[in-house]
């Protein structure tokens, strides 16, 4: 769903240049295109922090490259599976997910960016040995959330205190616009730096 491939067709840039120069082409377009390769991945990354607060190392990390050769002239700009599974909602729309499940919404909370409880919140809750999260059967339905164990005081008994309660998954807001962003890199970037390869290769074998 994300992979960008970045093929080239030399034939207009090339048909210029020296019968000497022919043979440096397949050189300079796969360095070309991995030039422009790595410029779309960094493009990506920083519209991912324009369009998320925050997004954390694994997820803009998980944008690799698939480098091109002589042999085969094309590179591929892709995101991990893990990662695009999440992100997905975020390019075509739909539930915000999770490992491919839909993602509970906490009600009345603090959220970051991708709706969630942020991970300092989760942390002071996991570290509660008096705090779980499950579904109770309550008088008023089958609730889901974060839940406390009270103690018994002052003639009062023990029970359960609902501190945080989930509602369905939602609808992922923010849109990427993953594809537009790599056109963009590519389309302003790979002339120059097949010329700029082509310029180096020429020097360096005369």
């Amino acid at each position: 769903m994300f992979d960008i491939r970045v093929a080239a067709d030399v034939k207009k840039l090339a048909k210029d240049f020296s019968f000497f120069a022919q043979g440096q082409i397949p050189f300079a377009t796969a360095k070309a295109l991995n030039a422009v390769a790595e410029r779309v991945r960094d493009d990506e990354r920083a519209n991912m922090q324009k369009v998320f607060d925050g997004p954390t190392p694994f997820t803009l990390n998980a944008i690799r490259i698939k480098k091109a050769t002589k042999a085969k002239p094309e590179a591929v700009v892709y995101v991990m599976d893990k990662t695009a599974a999440y992100l997905e909602p975020y390019e075509n729309g739909g539930l915000n997910k999770l490992n491919s499940r839909a993602l509970l919404k906490p009600v009345e909370q603090k959220v970051n960016q991708f709706g969630n409880l942020p991970a300092r919140t989760l942390q002071r809750l996991n570290a509660r040995s008096d705090v779980f999260v499950g579904k109770v059967k309550t008088k008023n339905g089958v609730v889901n959330g974060f839940w406390q164990r009270t103690k018994a005081k002052r003639g009062k008994q023990g029970g359960l205190k609902l501190l945080i309660k989930f509602e369905d998954a939602h609808e992922a807001k923010q849109r990427l616009n993953y594809r537009q962003v790599a056109k963009r890199s590519v389309d302003a970037g790979f002339k120059r730096e097949f010329l700029k390869a082509m310029d180096a290769a020429l020097k360096s074998a005369r």
